[in-house]
């Protein structure tokens, strides 16, 4: 998140480019300056049968991302952030995906004040347009994975101390469209909530948080409805000593036109550091457990809504989401330099319900299940490595393999295995 950049640290430092461009005073006592920054990204993304249909072929998108943004600081109290977004996409044979392609738009516009800002006590609100990120990423990200991140315009007031702090935020998301400055307000609070982290000394983490939706046009398999969704959560997380913990529980209520919504899911991830071996590999493993509507047409929900979730949670490119799902992933990572980090992963999904069918990455409808008695969706295989040349410079690549299940080859008449594989550079300053 750019806008968590502070760069006052440069007030009394040598006046090279880079500082320059970080801390540019515009006042004599130096208490308002500018920062800027930007980034680009370059991507080549690479996809076999992905829909799973044999034949289907090869299909290949070039994916740009660039972004500029400026911080203006005045005073101890007040700022106002800007960022511009650039998204595009070639090369696709389809066109681009609402996540590849925004050709132009403000990504973010904010202003903050700072009730309080002493050093152990801050109390601030940020009104205007702005990205958010909670947590795991499982319920609220910027989703960074692909080209396009999410944003809400709208307010929120956030408080922190050392050991605990607390957002509570009203929101809007806006219809995002393929153009430039084309982007649509929705002109309703469609996202409200609080997030709060406690943490205890040596005892770890806690998340405490509660959130809202709202969409007009829901869909799901049991329909196509009103939708008026409130989430409760709890997650323990804990890294550091060599062990890792990651546990998050939800639940969901309100309504789904006239029925009601029963949904929740667990997540635990348990993973060990092995600092004092060669390379310093960490053994972890996930399993989610995420609800399913249990009956088709009697009006009731339990489909779990992911909200807006990080859609690489499942796979940098992943084909099923976290709704009506069951999953194993167990992962091994390498830091086998300084510099380079590998992993691997096997994820293992399988249908919670088989009432309820599979749904996308961001929640959105995809295939129907109740044609299929089998829960196995299928197998995915991921290899991935990561280069930091410095810290504005680096590079990734991965492969992934889907291996279909019952599920898959029971709603798909002629299908096949899916494969990707991309690269990409990021450049940010």
């Amino acid at each position: 998140m750019r806008y968590d950049e502070d760069y006052s640290n440069l007030k009394d430092s040598s006046r090279n480019f880079y500082n320059v461009l970080k801390f540019l005073p515009f006042s004599a006592d130096r208490k308002i300056y500018f920062t800027f920054g930007g980034e680009v990204r370059e991507e080549f993304g690479g996809k076999i049968n992905e829909d799973w249909v044999k034949d289907q072929g090869f299909n290949y998108s070039i994916l740009q991302r660039y972004a500029l943004y400026a911080d203006l600081n005045i005073g101890e109290r007040l700022r106002v952030f800007a960022q511009l977004n650039s998204a595009l996409e070639s090369g696709s044979k389809y066109g681009p995906a609402p996540v590849d392609e925004d050709q132009l738009a403000v990504q973010n516009l904010f202003a903050e004040y700072r009730m309080i800002n002493q050093p152990e006590n801050k109390l601030a609100l940020r009104v205007g347009r702005q990205e958010i990120n909670y947590g795991s990423g499982r319920l609220i990200s910027v989703r960074e994975g692909t080209t396009v991140r999410l944003y809400f315009t709208g307010a929120k007031v956030m408080y922190s101390s050392p050991k605990f702090s607390i957002d509570a935020f009203v929101l809007e998301s806006d219809e995002v469209n393929f153009g430039i400055f084309d982007n649509r307000p929705s002109h309703q609070a469609n996202l409200w909530g609080a997030y709060s982290n406690l943490i205890i000394p040596k005892g770890g983490n806690f998340d405490f948080y509660y959130l809202g939706i709202r969409r007009d046009q829901a869909r799901f398999e049991e329909g196509i409805e009103k939708e008026l969704r409130h989430t409760l959560a709890m997650r323990y997380w804990k890294g550091g000593g060599g062990f890792i913990y990651n546990i998050e529980a939800a639940y969901q209520l309100g309504k789904f036109g006239p029925g009601n919504i029963d949904a929740w899911t667990t997540a635990i991830e348990l993973g060990y550091v092995f600092d004092d071996l060669r390379f310093k590999p960490s053994v972890n493993l996930r399993n989610d457990y995420i609800s399913g509507d249990q009956k088709v047409g009697d009006g009731k929900l339990q489909t779990f809504n992911p909200l807006f979730p990080r859609g690489g949670y499942f796979g940098f490119n992943p084909l099923i989401g976290p709704s009506n799902l069951i999953d194993l992933h167990p992962y091994i990572t390498l830091a086998l330099t300084g510099k380079l980090t590998v992993q691997t992963d096997v994820v293992f999904n399988w249908r919670y319900s088989v009432n309820d069918g599979i749904y996308r990455p961001s929640g959105n409808f995809n295939a129907a299940g109740s044609i299929s008695n089998h829960r196995f969706i299928g197998t995915t295989y991921l290899l991935s490595a990561d280069y930091s040349f410095n810290k504005h410079l680096s590079f990734s690549c991965g492969g992934q393999y889907f291996k279909v299940g019952r599920f898959i080859k029971d709603i798909v008449p002629l299908w096949d295995n899916s494969q990707f594989f991309n690269a990409q550079v990021s450049f940010k300053f």
